[in-house]
């Protein structure tokens, strides 16, 4: 058949896993899902997960304000329409945390070019013409805001946040216009006490304290720094009305067998739901390597870095949960390596900024604080493609994935996807058992091809698959030389029309 892939033969003979009725069946309904973990996945051959790392896309704010400085950081980014805002501590001296600390603001219209408004609220350096939010001891050193989306939310609380040390604990604040900020209680929400009653952490809060609502589960949800045994890591709590947490637990991780990942020091960790999966958490996180020096002391003198900030380095990572005290390190290297150059290797530098967001029709930006300690500090975007953290791809030789058992809603099944101009991508939908479903089968797939971040799959008799709708059922994806960044079900398209057979 013309329209097939020169390897099918040899594939379609491959021995086929004898799948048991009884394996537990995943509800995707109209959800999109990605490949950065094994969740939807039953069976491999020649196929493999991985990532694909951000592009580095150059420099988009200095901190170079007086209030601002070398040692600015944990900065949140936010975007409600076609407004960016980044938050961010203001801090231009190696002092104690809480020490001479402000809370910054930048604003965008696009998410590439950032200005700092002049907004009159607190007076700094004596002058009121700043960008600053908020200057409370303990608080502005590591603030971290949300947009809450809870739909039955205050519309005076639009916005919240936590904010706060060891010595504080976390507190809470909200605001209406993400701007003009207020405590919500003057006792801290999530208390040390609270933390120390659930395990033996030798410090807490050093880091930023992330929160939002969750959209699957209902309720809000924190990941907070904690340090047992001398290792910094994760902690998360829950929330029904942002007020009191519970259920504060340590999270463990594990790699792509399931097997406990390496324990490693994450400084931050960023957790937040993606934007068009929120049902998915990612976690772009700070992993700090304490101890391993790069740097000589003339390399560092040349670059004019704090004496006390060299001795270390940093990268980041890629991690994803999907709720629970476990997060999955499909991938244990580095998601985003240090820069070219000496000012790329010092301690706490690529350290990320809270939130993906999308910046244009395909592709999406995370941001990253950069030459820390430095002159030079600064915030940097990193792009990716929609959906493009990893992908499940396969060499030219070719390869098939089958998931696991689950039922949908929608009448189409969309692909996000790149292939060669070789390369292609082939669909079958089978039984619960594995047998390939008639009109379904790989034999009756229209090869995809091409790279578009969604597209419909067809068959000889169409794309139409909402009589399987609610129905336990495979895929299996035969790919050749491709990428398949995401997928989902949905109602008919424009774009489902039916190309010419080849």
């Amino acid at each position: 058949m013309k329209n097939k892939f020169l390897f099918l033969s040899s594939l379609s003979v491959l021995c086929v896993p004898s799948f048991a009725a009884a394996e537990p069946v995943l509800e995707l309904e109209g959800r999109r899902e990605l490949f950065v973990d094994r969740h939807l996945i039953a069976a491999m051959r020649g196929t493999q997960l991985v990532p694909h790392p951000p592009r580095d896309e150059g420099q988009v704010l200095r901190f170079d304000l007086p209030w601002e400085g070398e040692f600015c950081g944990y900065c949140t980014i936010l975007r409600e329409g076609d407004r960016f805002r980044a938050y961010y501590r203001g801090k231009s001296a190696a002092t104690a945390d809480g020490s001479g600390e402000v809370l910054c603001v930048a604003e965008s219209k696009d998410g590439r070019a950032w200005s700092k408004p002049r907004l009159g609220l607190v007076e700094v350096a004596g002058t009121r013409e700043n960008n600053v939010l908020l200057q409370a001891a303990g608080f502005a050193h590591n603030f971290s805001p949300l947009l809450d989306t809870n739909p039955a939310a205050n519309p005076a609380e639009k916005y919240k946040a936590l904010a706060g040390t060891a010595a504080t604990g976390l507190a809470a604040f909200v605001s209406a216009d993400g701007l003009r900020w207020t405590k919500l209680q003057e006792a801290p929400v999530i208390s040390k006490e609270a933390v120390l009653a659930t395990g033996p952490y030798v410090n807490m809060f050093d880091s930023q304290n992330v929160a939002f609502w969750s959209e699957v589960e209902q309720r809000y949800v924190a990941f907070f720094r904690v340090t047992p045994k001398g290792m910094r890591r994760i902690a998360r709590a829950e929330s029904a009305d942002f007020r009191h947490w519970t259920h504060i637990t340590l999270m463990e991780y594990r790699d792509a067998d399931g097997a406990p990942a390496p324990l490693e020091h994450l400084y931050t960790n960023q957790t937040h739901p993606y934007f068009r999966a929120p049902h998915l958490y990612l976690s772009i996180a700070a992993r700090f390597m304490p101890g391993r020096r790069v740097l000589s002391d003339e390399q560092a003198e040349a670059i004019h870095v704090h004496p006390k900030y060299f001795k270390d380095t940093s990268d980041a990572v890629l991690m994803t949960t999907r709720g629970g005290n476990f997060y999955d390190r499909t991938f244990l290297g580095a998601f985003i390596r240090p820069g070219i150059g000496a000012q790329n290797w010092v301690s706490r530098t690529t350290y990320p900024a809270l939130n993906v967001v999308q910046t244009g029709p395909a592709e999406m930006s995370v941001y990253v604080n950069q030459d820390y300690a430095q002159p030079t500090a600064h915030l940097r975007r990193y792009s990716l493609r929609l959906d493009g953290f990893a992908s499940l791809h396969a060499p030219y030789e070719g390869g098939e994935m089958i998931t696991k058992p689950l039922t949908f809603q929608g009448a189409r099944l969309l692909l996000n996807f790149a292939t060669s101009a070789a390369g292609g991508l082939l669909v079958e939908v089978q039984e619960e058992n594995g047998q390939p479903i008639p009109g379904f089968t790989l034999g009756e797939s229209i090869e995809t091809i091409g790279n578009e971040i969604e597209r419909a799959v067809l068959w000889k008799k169409g794309g139409d698959v909402s009589s399987l709708a609610d129905r336990p059922v495979r895929l299996r994806f035969v790919l050749k030389d491709a990428d398949l960044f995401s997928f989902r079900f949905a109602e008919p398209a424009a774009n489902a029309a039916r190309p010419a057979a080849k």
